[in-house]
């Protein structure tokens, strides 16, 4: 009866051993679940460490005319929109095709600038989504979709890396809701969160390459098209 009721006792102490480690592994998961942007902001050091590795200033892609005609007395331009991996410049992430009325395309941009605070060497450093582009004679609200805020850009897949892919997600969806709440970006020392937007009249035989400052500046550099 003792080595039974021993056995018994073992048996008893290994379930209570599983239970409370299956409790202390759904506690944690439920405290990742349940994380707030502002606790990822304030708190995370892998999110910090990441931002500081964002280069200062980069090349982010480029767009080219591949087809421009007149159509009723109307240009038409078809362009090709292409987005750069951020360690190299000659791969593609990214590429559309756009057929726009008109020859002075809009490339509109969602940057998000941080300040010295965030960033682990006190530089300044910024991010941005590509969110549409559109005509002269289009509203911006009518423009082609590049990327959809609240989602992963496709550049930045392998920036998060370190985090849990729900604190990943957490930041890509409440990142560029912070816009129009200014106590709250001083107090994550976010900069500014701002839309961006680049126009050109563009023409065949010229690549339009866009660049990022540190400063979150979006800007074209024109090169002939070899």
């Amino acid at each position: 009866m003792g080595a039974k009721r021993k056995k018994t006792r073992f048996l008893v102490f290994v379930m209570v051993g599983v239970l409370l480690g299956l409790f202390v592994y759904l506690a944690r998961g439920f405290y990742h679940g349940a994380m707030t942007i502002h606790e990822l902001l304030t708190e995370n050091k892998h999110l910090k460490k990441a931002i500081t590795n964002l280069t200062l200033e980069e090349q982010i892609g480029y767009a080219k005319v591949i087809a421009q005609d007149v159509n009723d007395g109307e240009i038409v331009t078809t362009i090709r929109f292409v987005e750069t991996a951020r360690d190299d410049k000659l791969t593609q992430i990214l590429q559309r095709d756009y057929t726009i009325e008109g020859d002075v395309i809009h490339f509109d941009a969602l940057v998000v600038r941080f300040g010295d605070r965030m960033v682990m060497d006190g530089q300044t450093r910024a991010l941005y989504l590509w969110r549409r582009v559109y005509g002269e004679h289009m509203a911006p609200k009518d423009g082609f979709a590049i990327e959809k805020p609240g989602a992963e850009p496709k550049r930045y897949r392998d920036l998060l890396e370190a985090l849990p892919v729900n604190q990943r997600q957490l930041f890509w969806s409440g990142i560029w809701e912070l816009a129009n709440d200014p106590e709250k970006l001083k107090a994550y020392d976010i900069k500014a969160i701002y839309g961006n937007v680049v126009y050109s009249k563009l023409r065949p035989g010229l690549i339009y390459v866009f660049k990022i400052s540190p400063t979150g500046q979006v800007y074209p550099e024109v090169v002939p098209d070899m």
